[in-house]
């Protein structure tokens, strides 16, 4: 019986040192909490504007719908999206959005229809975002920039401008987006 004991408190042992000297899983990253201040985007917008006339066409009425939702992890908000009018027709995107803990700079990527990628920083101040992006229109750079202004709960306005300079801007586009649900 003694013997029987001590075999199994040194098998109690053994498996206690082997699962003690097993390495440990890594503490799974979690998301940065200025993310939260994403929260207020996700759902179902409704967005209206206008588009000025000038190098991106001729401008006018132009309407659409965003899809926001949380990528499974909770680090990236994906925009599903479509729109018709302003002179360019219909189209669709996707957009992606985050933060980048290590520039201290949200972040902004979209994929469109129409064959065009934007790639945006962003910053936030009281309840006014601003995304700067770099964009080749021809053989020239420009900058964009885009801002939003948090009016409500569930509405917003916007304006999209650009410049050679970055010094003097130039509005392409303005509206409001309200959510649906």
């Amino acid at each position: 019986m003694r013997r029987l004991l001590a075999k199994v408190m040194m098998s109690a042992a053994l498996v206690g040192f082997a699962v003690s000297a097993r390495p440990q899983q890594p503490e799974m990253p979690k998301p940065a909490p200025e993310l939260k201040k994403l929260e207020y985007l996700v759902g179902k917008w409704k967005v209206e504007g206008e588009a000025k006339p000038g190098p991106m066409g001729p401008g006018g009425k132009f309407t659409g719908t965003d899809a926001w939702v949380w990528m499974e992890g909770g680090f990236y908000l994906v925009n599903h999206s479509k729109f018709a009018g302003g002179g360019m027709g219909e189209g669709s995107s996707i957009a992606f959005m985050g933060y980048d803990a290590d520039k201290k700079m949200y972040t902004y990527d979209e994929f469109n229809s129409m064959g065009e990628t934007v790639h945006s920083t962003g910053t936030v101040e009281g309840d006014t975002w601003t995304w700067l992006s770099d964009s080749k229109m021809g053989t020239q750079m420009m900058k964009g920039r885009f801002t939003t202004k948090t009016l409500s709960p569930t509405s917003y306005s916007f304006k999209f401008e650009m410049s050679q300079d970055g010094t003097t801007w130039n509005t392409v586009m303005e509206g409001k987006a309200t959510k649906a649900t």
